[in-house]
């Protein structure tokens, strides 16, 4: 399936980039195209991320956390 923005309603990841992490939010390697979201650095390691359409909150980008060495979290 295609995860959207609460907000608006824009497509921001698919399920097939979604696997288990120990946070208690869901965890994605990547985004569903270039423009889904919108990532400013908020601190060395984390990028805070909003929707690309909208601007709509969506928690954090946390770099080099994802399943496999080099890949990212959202």
């Amino acid at each position: 399936g295609i995860y959207v923005c609460a907000k608006c309603g824009h497509e921001l990841f698919s399920s097939r980039a979604k696997y288990e992490h120990s946070s208690p939010w869901p965890a994605f390697t990547e985004t569903l195209r270039g423009d889904s979201v919108a990532k400013r650095e908020e601190r060395p390691g984390a990028l805070k991320v909003t929707c690309g359409k909208c601007g709509n909150g969506l928690g954090h980008d946390f770099l080099n956390d994802g399943p496999r060495r080099g890949q990212s979290r959202f």
